[in-house]
């Protein structure tokens, strides 16, 4: 059965307009995507809109929206969905995101004052510092390199950009400035935040794939390992999106997370 999505803007008292998507019935899940875009969580969308409430936004400066000049940090980010969830008189908010969306999840959850955040899932996320682990850098390997570190089987999931129609191409540039905005300097993380992550008790699930090479398994424990409440669920034969490479596997963790498994305060892999 086909679930209806609907559009939305939220103007932000701040003057920020949020372009997002509403899915589904139940439980409220923020949903955050990475750099490639909203299409990189669409599967998730789709799964957990079966039965919860999904609430999707476009990242400003993603797809053609705008992203004013002040904002222009991942903590400012998390600030504005944190005024979304006030917008939406949201409470009781699962948060997941994949990528820099899971950065932008752990930021939230630093300063959710509101307490409108009930628990966070963070797939393959950027963000932080881990001595030995370096992040990937995407921005100068292109199109092939970011493929070979992203995912396990890259020839499946490789697009040559000369098959990307111009429009198409200028839209991917575009989604990349914002992203080197926000988070190019310093490259993917903020040096401070791991210190910080203790402060966080909410239940914290960690998915990542074991294949990946932009943040190894490695770097994800590490980050799991920096929370007072979190629990790391290695996903094999998947990369830096595990819900793409094996979403059957990657769901199933999520949805027993979801239907209220609580997290183990050691971090370790199941």
């Amino acid at each position: 059965m086909s679930i209806a999505t609907t559009s939305y803007v939220a103007d932000l008292d701040n003057g920020l307009a949020i372009s997002y998507t509403e899915s589904g019935t139940g439980q409220t899940i923020l949903i955050l995507h990475g750099g490639g875009g909203p299409a990189t969580v669409a599967g998730i969308v789709s799964h957990l809109a079966s039965s919860s409430r999904t609430v999707t936004p476009v990242h400003p400066g993603w797809n053609g929206t705008t992203c004013p000049e002040y904002l222009d940090s991942v903590a400012a980010l998390a600030q504005a969905y944190l005024l979304l969830l006030e917008k939406l008189d949201l409470y009781e908010v699962i948060v997941l995101g994949s990528s820099i969306g899971g950065w932008i999840a752990a930021e939230m959850a630093l300063r959710d004052m509101g307490k409108r955040i009930k628990s966070l899932i963070l797939m393959n996320a950027a963000g932080v510092h881990v001595d030995g682990e370096v992040i990937a850098d995407v921005f100068t390997m292109g199109a092939r390199g970011v493929a070979e570190h992203a995912f396990h089987q890259p020839d499946k999931f490789y697009v040559d950009p000369s098959t990307v129609s111009v429009a198409q191409q200028a839209m991917q540039r575009a989604n990349m400035a914002t992203l080197r905005k926000l988070a190019g300097d310093p490259y993917m993380h903020d040096p401070q935040l791991l210190g910080k992550l203790g402060q966080i008790q909410l239940p914290a699930l960690f998915v990542w794939g074991e294949s990946d090479r932009i943040v190894t398994p490695a770097y994800g424990l590490a980050y799991a390992h920096a929370f007072a409440n979190a629990r790391f669920e290695l996903i094999p034969q998947a990369g830096h999106m595990p819900h793409m490479e094996q979403p059957e596997k990657s769901f199933a963790v999520i949805d027993s997370f979801i239907q209220g498994s609580s997290p183990s305060c050691d971090a370790e892999s199941t």
